[in-house]
Order: C-alpha cells, then structure tokens, then sequence
C-alpha cells in the first residue's frame, strides 16, 4: 500500500502530467496550526508573514510569466490579494505550494490576533534594520557611464526609509525623485526616463537560479528589454567598504520595436540580503539599455 507521501507526490505527478489548470476555486488553503507560533514573539511573527509573502509574490510572477495574466505585474509589492493570485489558475506543484503559503499565512495571522499584537507597522524593526548594509541618511554613490566608452560621472541614492519590504532612497541631483527597491534589488519605482527593472529578480539567488523579467525606461512604456538571467556567481565580497552576500545575475535578451528588435546582454550583481544594487552593466546598441553603474563608496549619514 502506498504511503501517504508517495501518494502525494503521484497526484502531484499526475496533476503535472494532465497540464490542466486548476480552478482558483479548488486551490484551498492547506491548513497550518496557530499553536505553532504560540511561543514565538509579535516580531517574529511578522518577519515570518513577510517571508511567506515573499514566496508567494515568487510563485505567482513565475506563473503570471507563463500564462500573461498581467495580475500580479502590477506590483503588489508584499501585501498579495489571494483571490488574484489564485484567480492566475496555478496548477501542479505551483499550486499546492500557494495553498501550503496561504494555509501558513493564515495561521500567522490568527497567531498575531491571539497575542494580541499591535497593528502591523511597515516600518522595518530595529533588530532587522541594523543588520543591513546601509542606514537612513547613508549616500550610496555610483560610478555612471551612459555607454560602454564613454566618460563616467557620479550618480547617487541618499536612504530615506527602510521598510518591510522594501528601501527608499532620493535620487541626488538631476531632478531627484524616489527610488524604491524591494529586498530582491527588483526597483518597484522610479523617475521617469531611469531603468526600471518591478520584477525581474527572485527572493532567493541561489547559485543556478533563473529568473525573468522586463527592464522598462519609467514613464515610457515603449521602451522595454525582455530579459532572462542566470545567478553565475554568489558569496561574501566587501564593496566600498561595506560587506555584501553578493549575487552576480549574467543577463541576456532583447529589446523589441516595431521593426525588430535590439540585443540587450550583461550583468546586474546585488546584496542577496537586502538587495542593494552593486553594478549593472548593460550593452545594447538602444541607447537607453547600454548604461554601466558601479558602487563606489558609501558615505555617512550627515550628523544632525
């Protein structure tokens, strides 16, 4: 007689091998026990919520990837709407894992209810935020060049919010403007005319790893790269004197016109803990798609 797991695992392999998707109807929660998180703490219950959503944002782009649902491209950033996300029609392992998700949220939430823990606040606690790399009012500034040979000048981001989900920064200069990133390196927001990349990165880089996505110019929906990418190279690597998890993404693909369309390859390295852009190196004979920026240094907060 089979075991249960093995069981399991052959619905799954039928699910998968039948290629039909499953209702959003029929993707129920798979329940969790709250009592599991009894013992844990307001904030460690948060950062877990966090961690789930995170997951579930992944699993959902890789399906809306796949099927041009446009749901979850809307940049929902880390608070997901389960009905949209299930309404994608996920199917197979995709579609399990999103129950396992949801029925997990769920219990976290009642968990926090029980404690009676105080409405949740976006703002990322202390403990987290000391261990990142940068601090509010901390200046990241970047080597910047335009094209492959051209001069460089200075391009730079001043940390004005550290977030759940995501850093806040001021462009300096040239007009300023928000810069948001979330702790993939994904940039929810940006000026308009700056590279804008809402999802083409994963919570988790792991060595291997691809990943999908458009580089877009913000506030010119004509200008879009289609790009994939791989994780070549992952460790620990002091950049202007901070010390980073680094990723190395190689990136390749192409930036479509009415025409035709214009290769676009190179690479983005980021902090695979908090996200923080470290280079990017594109090459395209589109003018906006060949940019090189590179940390330099990190200069403190100014002392009130």
């Amino acid at each position: 007689m089979p075991t249960p797991s093995r069981t399991l695992v052959l619905l799954l392999a039928l699910a998968l091998l039948g290629g039909c998707a499953t209702r959003s109807v029929n993707v129920q929660p798979l329940p969790a026990n709250a009592a599991e998180f009894a013992a844990w703490d307001c904030d460690h219950i948060e950062d877990e919520i966090d961690r789930v959503q995170q997951r579930a944002a992944d699993v959902a782009y890789d399906v809306d990837e796949r099927s041009g649902n446009n749901i979850v491209a809307l940049s929902l950033g880390l608070t997901l709407f389960w009905p949209a996300v299930l309404a994608m029609r996920p199917n197979g392992l995709e579609a399990a894992e999103l129950a396992r998700l949801k029925g997990r949220d769920e219990a976290l939430r009642t968990a926090l209810r029980e404690q009676h823990c105080p409405v949740r606040d976006e703002t990322l606690p202390a403990s987290r935020a000391q261990a990142l790399p940068v601090a509010i009012g901390e200046r990241l500034v970047y080597e910047n060049r335009t094209a492959t040979h051209g001069p460089a000048g200075e391009w730079s981001l001043r940390v004005t919010a550290l977030q759940r989900g995501a850093i806040d920064y001021r462009i300096d200069g040239r007009g300023g403007g928000l810069w948001k990133q979330d702790l993939a390196g994904n940039i929810l927001a940006a000026p308009a005319g700056q590279l804008q990349w809402p999802h083409l990165l994963r919570h988790q880089l792991d060595l291997g790893a691809v990943t999908a996505g458009d580089i877009i110019v913000a506030g010119d929906p004509l200008q879009r790269a289609r790009m994939r990418g791989q994780v070549v190279a992952v460790g620990p690597q002091t950049i202007a004197g901070r010390r980073f998890d680094v990723a190395v993404i190689e990136l390749f693909g192409d930036a479509p016109s009415a025409d035709d369309s214009t290769r676009v390859d190179g690479v983005i390295v980021v902090d695979r803990h908090s996200g923080i852009l470290l280079r990017l190196d594109l090459r395209s004979a589109r003018a906006p798609f060949a940019l090189q920026r590179r940390l330099q240094r990190v200069e403190p907060a100014a002392r009130r």
